[in-house]
Parts: C-alpha cells; sequence; structure tokens
C-alpha cells in the first residue's frame, strides 16, 4: 500500500459524508495491519475555508474534494480495498497541511 494512493471508502454509514480516504502512512511500515489516513469530503461540508493550508481542495476521478487533515485517523489495513489515484504529486500540499496540524506552521 503506497503513501499518497487514495482509496474509495466502501462503509455505508460513512461513504456519503467521506467517499476517499488518502493513505498518509509511510511505507516503511507497510507490515502494520492499521493505516492512518485522511478522509475527503465534498468541499461543501466545511463551512469555514480559511485554513486552506490545513484542508486543500484536490481533484479525485473528476471531483474537487477537500483534504480534511485535522479529521486524520487510523484504519485497519483491510478497510482500504478500492484503489483510485496516486496524489503523490500532491506531496507539498499533504506535508504542509500535516506542518500546519502539528507545528501551527
Amino acid at each position: 500500500m503506497s503513501q499518497f494512493t487514495v482509496y474509495k471508502n466502501e462503509d455505508r454509514a460513512t461513504k456519503k459524508t467521506y467517499p476517499y480516504f488518502l493513505n498518509i502512512q509511510n511505507d516503511l511500515l507497510d507490515e502494520l495491519n492499521s493505516r492512518v489516513v485522511m478522509p475527503f469530503s465534498i468541499p461543501a461540508s466545511v463551512k469555514y475555508r480559511d485554513a486552506k493550508k490545513l484542508c486543500p481542495i484536490i481533484m479525485i476521478e473528476d471531483k474537487e474534494l477537500i483534504l480534511l487533515a485535522h479529521q486524520m485517523t487510523t484504519v485497519p489495513k483491510s478497510f482500504l480495498r478500492k484503489e483510485v489515484a496516486d496524489i503523490s504529486s500532491f506531496r507539498p500540499e499533504i506535508i504542509t497541511a500535516l506542518d500546519l496540524l502539528i507545528t501551527g506552521i
């Protein structure tokens, strides 16, 4: 499971709010049975867009989605089955969001 790969959320209870998850866990930890992920949601679901560095907008499957860095969580590895995109080209934006979340910079 590669870092910065986007997976479709197939969970009936949450897929409408969070249609995709981004694996942000480094590949060196591939043997762990869980993954650190950030959910994506539709931009309208976020009331205040002042934190553009914290919640970058990224196109996934021709949809404009917002990456919710502040809702980072873990899921079982088995939860991530359907790969939809590699967004490693957005690495700077993702790392910036993590830096802001953790260091405030």
